[in-house]
């Protein structure tokens, strides 16, 4: 990849570049997550609650929300806040029902008695992380938890930051979360990793979170499962002349107030569309609430590239591999078909990321940092495991044993060709060469 982007870069004219680099601009943090697991994992609630102090200034005594402020809290909820919040869980499970229906089981008689096949298995524990972020992501809880309540799996338990607005406890309800804790960061994954007394071990973590969650997920890979490695949000927009500069410009600020360390961009063909939609950005952070922390993740890590033509363009953000990727082209159903490296797609400039983000249906915890080049984000089919199994009769021993005996002695594995040979009759053996 490397050598592929030198020649790229060649290729390419820049009107504004990032200054810093989102990859491997971040401070390590993984000695002191390493503290934390290790913490956690030795002396449980009681390291939790220490860690809750010190991080996130909370004393908790009991990190389970109970049922009673569980209802509470949604009662408590705008009555509007709640209906928007409904509709994108329906949205959501709508989406994910749908993606179920094309994971099916199956059945084939490979050879004459040889049955293969596979079934599809909910994962029987999650465990979904919920940032609290800089604002309450009232979405987030909706993305991890509602595809796991549609796969079937059997306890999903939410862990979120002991300081999160209420209204996040009841997205967490609202979405179907099993069980609530108040328990943040790092401690947190330690938690649902390794279990504590009050916090039950899943089998699988998801949700996006802070570089310090991302580490602790990193750590704890293995003793259970992780969705995927999520860095801080991006944006590319891949544009045309006919794009709408004021409109790139709207969309890439909508990222970019995520977070100080958002990643926005866009590629163009046109130079004076990529030398307007500078102008626009830097006009419309003059009145924008969160230009404080837009302006300087477009200071940072903004980009403007100008390139010579739609391949080298498309080239440019495959090499990219953006967690959210828009297309403003003529015909952007065409260009779409030639883009293969992003987390997810949004064709044509009425679809912002900003509806995905909140509740159009398909999932915002997506790649970031290029994972777009080998995984998709999250979805249904990540809280299901895919698990073969087959049956023979002796059709089927016939059909496979000689090749299974042969290869055993072939690769001087003596049990294994004992194994094989057993089910074989005498006359079948002996024609075993």
């Amino acid at each position: 990849m490397t050598s592929d982007y030198a020649a790229l870069k060649r290729k390419i004219f820049q009107i504004k570049a990032p200054s810093r680099d989102a990859i491997s601009d971040t401070a390590s943090v993984e000695q002191t997550v390493k503290d934390i697991i290790a913490n956690v994992r030795e002396r449980g609630d009681a390291a939790v609650r220490e860690y809750s102090v010190a991080f996130d200034k909370a004393d908790v005594a009991i990190f389970e929300v109970s049922q009673d402020e569980k209802l509470r809290v949604v009662a408590d909820l705008d009555p509007q806040t709640r209906q928007d919040t409904e509709f994108a869980i329906n949205n959501v499970r709508r989406f994910a029902e749908a993606q179920l229906g094309t994971i099916l089981p199956l059945e084939i008689e490979s050879l004459p008695g040889v049955h293969l096949g596979h079934r599809v298995i909910p994962i029987k524990t999650v465990g979904c992380y919920v940032p609290g972020g800089r604002y309450p992501l009232l979405s987030a809880p909706v993305m991890t938890i509602v595809p796991a309540k549609v796969a079937g799996c059997d306890q999903v338990i939410a862990c979120l930051p002991p300081n999160a607005h209420p209204a996040m406890i009841a997205g967490c309800h609202l979405a179907g979360a099993d069980r609530i804790f108040r328990v943040g960061g790092a401690q947190a994954i330690a938690a649902m990793a390794y279990g504590t007394e009050m916090i039950p071990a899943v089998d699988k973590i998801v949700g996006p979170g802070n570089a310090f969650v991302n580490e602790a997920k990193r750590q704890v890979f293995g003793q259970v499962g992780i969705d995927q490695l999520a860095g801080p949000s991006e944006i590319f927009i891949v544009a045309d002349e006919t794009a709408n500069a004021a409109m790139i410009a709207t969309d890439l600020l909508a990222q970019a107030e995520h977070d100080i360390r958002t990643r926005v961009g866009v590629v163009t063909t046109d130079h004076q569309l990529a030398e307007e939609v500078l102008k626009q950005v830097e006009k419309q952070l003059e009145d924008l609430s969160t230009a404080p922390v837009a302006s300087v993740a477009w200071k940072d890590y903004g980009e403007i590239t100008v390139v010579e033509d739609e391949d080298t363009m498309i080239a440019y953000a495959d090499y990219i591999a953006s967690e959210h990727l828009q297309v403003h082209t003529r015909d952007p159903h065409s260009t779409a078909k030639k883009l293969r490296n992003y987390g997810s797609l949004f064709i044509g400039e009425l679809a912002s990321v900003v509806y995905s983000d909140k509740c159009s249906g398909t999932n915002h915890t997506l790649p970031t940092m290029a994972a777009g080049r080998y995984t998709g984000g999250l979805w249904v089919g990540s809280y299901v495991k895919i698990a073969t199994h087959q049956w023979l009769d002796e059709c089927g021993v016939a059909a496979v044993g000689p090749a299974a005996v042969r290869q055993s002695a072939t690769e001087m594995l003596e049990g294994h060709r004992r194994a094989a040979a057993l089910r074989l009759s005498s006359k079948q053996l002996a024609a075993v060469i």
